[in-house]
């Protein structure tokens, strides 16, 4: 993150994952005045991080400096879901658009190896990430809901995506693995790992500064430009800026419009008897969701809570970020009762833990990465909420970029994709909002009607 903000409470109380991280959550010294860099990273999050570690991991003489507005893991990177998964914000379609249908393909390989790859590091470094791969379900619990899954295969396959990407359950095949209310069927993707986030980037951090990567915390950026960075506290000059602040990406003079930070919230229970779980499932530590329009996502953790989160709560105006709009109570109510409904055994069952924190949506919702070599300006980001492997793919990606490598991944069609600006105020907070709202109300209509909504097939072009 690399814009001015204050913690409202000690960053071990930011969230569950926070809570226990097992690390030491002292901010590291601020940067102590001008300096000089090869490259400079602004971000001390999952995407410079993984491009500071690949950096440094294949060419251990360059002088590499990140630079952090709070401290490693403050933003997204250690308050998310904990999916790491095959998952990109943009679909084939559009990726096709971009390059290719080979091209499109070559992204999801991508992805799919990406979640290995994160496993792999996490292995190397001793990072202990509560890491389980079972893969995601994808409950359908109406006929609308059932009618998408269905689609999805069918799309799937029609790309040549066979049973060992994704496939169809019926009703009894998923209650197996997670017994949600009113199910019908789901998909499912051997393709994500259950983790603990913030283990991940504080291991990750530390990993890298053992690779001699100097991470500057309480630093926050006030300008990107070429060639250098403004901070309070002095300039860093270097070859390479390398801008990867996601959802803090507004708070950056000039990048007011390139990305909204949009609030998704989640809970998390007290941690559940044997007895509970054998209701409800989950044995290989499976990620979850369904098939309805307003996304919902949770995961079993390795201290058997549930953790359960979603969309929903409300875009702010200008693009504000403020540590308050991460705990609104109607909307944590909102996520108790759809979880209740969704898992009916948890009726009663007491929350811990409630937070939340911004995520970055780019105008087309396509994350993006990229090198302006003339200027030396770099960046990553635009995933949509999914990020916990395509940052590592970022990372990769970037490295590649940087080095001057072809590569394959540097010739992904999502490398160097310019997403257009958001619109200017009032018109981003009416768009978005009503976007959301859209979402909300076609859950709705498909309760009411039994039938695929209008809503969402009018809005769903505005959304990705």
């Amino acid at each position: 993150m690399g814009c001015p903000l204050t913690a409202p409470e000690p960053y071990s109380r930011l969230s569950l994952w926070h809570e226990t991280a097992g690390t030491d959550w002292t901010p590291r010294p601020s940067l102590p005045g001008s300096s000089e860099a090869d490259v400079t990273v602004v971000g001390a999050g999952y995407t410079g991080l993984w491009t500071a570690y690949y950096l440094a991991e294949a060419r251990p003489d360059l002088r590499i400096v990140v630079l952090e507005a709070e401290v490693a893991g403050y933003g997204a990177s250690g308050r998310n879901g904990g999916w790491c998964s095959a998952l990109f914000p943009a679909s084939l379609s559009t990726l096709a658009d971009l390059q290719d249908r080979e091209g499109a393909l070559a992204q999801h390989r991508a992805m799919r190896e990406t979640v290995d790859e994160v496993a792999r590091v996490a292995a190397a470094e001793g990072i202990d990430a509560h890491l389980a791969k079972g893969g995601t379900i994808a409950l359908a619990r109406s006929r609308a809901q059932w009618q998408r899954a269905r689609h999805e295969v069918d799309e799937a396959r029609a790309w040549g995506r066979d049973e060992t990407d994704v496939r169809l359950l019926d009703a009894g095949q998923a209650t197996a693995i997670l017994r949600g209310s009113h199910t019908r069927g789901a998909t499912y993707t051997p393709d994500c790992a259950a983790i603990h986030p913030a283990r991940l980037v504080r291991g990750l951090a530390e990993a890298v500064e053992r690779r001699g990567v100097r991470i500057f915390e309480r630093t926050p950026v006030t300008g990107i430009r070429s060639g250098r960075v403004s901070t309070p506290y002095g300039e860093v000059r270097s070859d390479t800026v390398i801008r990867a602040t996601e959802g803090y990406t507004a708070r950056l003079p000039g990048h007011g419009r390139a990305l909204a930070p949009v609030y998704s919230l989640m809970i998390a229970t007290e941690p559940l008897p044997k007895a509970i779980w054998d209701e409800i499932g989950l044995a290989r530590r499976e990620t979850f969701t369904d098939h309805r329009h307003l996304i919902i996502y949770g995961q079993r953790t390795a201290d058997d809570r549930l953790v359960f989160g979603g969309r929903g709560a409300p875009y702010h105006l200008g693009s504000r970020i403020r540590p308050d709009f991460d705990r609104d109570p109607h909307v944590f109510a909102r996520l108790y009762a759809t979880l209740v409904e969704l898992l009916p055994v948890l009726a009663g069952t007491r929350v811990t833990h409630a937070w939340g924190g911004a995520l970055g949506i780019p105008r087309d919702w396509c994350a993006s990465v990229g090198l302006d070599r003339e200027a030396g300006l770099g960046w990553a980001g635009g995933y949509v909420g999914d990020g916990v492997s395509t940052t590592n793919l970022a990372g990769r990606t970037l490295r590649d970029l940087v080095l001057g490598h072809d590569t394959e991944l540097t010739r992904l069609p999502w490398v160097g994709h310019r997403s257009p600006d958001w619109e200017r105020e009032p018109l981003r907070w009416l768009g978005i909002n009503a976007g959301l709202r859209a979402m909300t109300l076609a859950d709705a209509e498909e309760s009411l009607t039994r039938s695929r909504s209008l809503v969402a097939r009018g809005v769903s072009p505005l959304l990705g």
